[in-house]
């Protein structure tokens, strides 16, 4: 009987050193995470970008309408024209293709 009292608390022991064991290295973990967080916000800076971004944004916005008007092929209103004459002729051969009368199974012959 003493034997196995012997071993209980030397098991006990052990559990007790694993338990505080863990929780040291837990904290240590945790204080390692805060110093690495801390150290990033350091060298990369948290600083807000919006204002950066929306600059970026609306200069990128004015280069492409730039280009777009420095490149467009003709005016304004020879390219509505352009794209105009194109949906009309489009819309005709649609409708003399929709015209054709085409034979179906259900008539009788």
């Amino acid at each position: 009987m003493r034997l196995s009292n012997i071993v209980k608390s030397v098991l006990k022991t052990a559990v007790y050193i694993m338990d505080q064991t863990a929780e040291k290295v837990d904290r240590a973990s945790d204080r390692a995470s805060e110093i690495a967080h801390e150290t990033r916000n350091r060298i990369s800076g948290h600083e807000d970008h919006t204002l950066r971004n929306l600059f970026a944004f609306a200069a990128g916005i004015g280069v492409g309408v730039g280009a777009g008007i420095l490149l467009a092929p003709s005016s304004g209103t020879e390219l509505r024209n352009t794209i105009g004459d194109k949906v009309h002729e489009m819309s005709n051969k649609v409708r003399n293709r929709t015209s054709e009368v085409y034979p179906t199974g259900t008539e009788a012959r």
